[in-house]
């Protein structure tokens, strides 16, 4: 008797970990891959211990479990828990780029190297070359090159 409930336990572990890892930790993980060990384990002892016929209940009654508990998740919707469903509508210097080389303006957030300037009265995605500018930096443009803005702090210029 403490081998059946030691190998029905090993089965159940087993399928609650591939759950967990279905619901939980999507992905191909330790979870998921421990739970299918303890359920073939459990099944494996089932044969060893109870002969062919009890084995093959076992492994069909998990099968028929582990099938039914994917099609539980999958019906449920528990994986839209792990989707994205935000949408970025947004673009960058998507009109042809109306600033002049020299236009100066003001870096609305800090330029690592990428980011926001206002120049002439308009805001742009802007990048320097390499180098990181403070927030509210004076900058002046450099070069456009294929809608990309490459600008420079204004202080090397005075």
């Amino acid at each position: 008797m403490l081998t059946l409930l030691a190998i029905l336990l090993l089965i159940l572990i087993g399928l609650v970990l591939i759950v967990v890892e279905i619901i939980f930790v999507p992905g191909t993980t330790l979870v998921g891959v421990l739970g299918l060990a303890f359920a073939g384990l459990g099944v494996y002892l089932g044969f060893v211990a109870y002969g062919d016929e009890t084995g093959l209940w076992l492994l069909t009654g998990t099968s028929a479990i582990g099938i039914g508990l994917l099609i539980w998740s999958l019906r449920t919707k528990s994986w839209r828990q792990f989707s994205l469903e935000k949408r970025i509508s947004s673009r960058v210097n998507e009109d042809d780029v109306l600033v002049a080389v020299g236009a100066r303006g003001i870096t609305l957030s800090a330029l690592r190297p990428m980011g926001k300037a206002e120049l002439e009265g308009r805001v742009y995605e802007v990048r320097t070359r390499g180098y990181h500018l403070p927030e509210k930096t004076e900058v002046r443009v450099s070069q456009v090159e294929d809608r990309t803005i490459y600008v420079e702090p204004l202080t090397l210029y005075k």
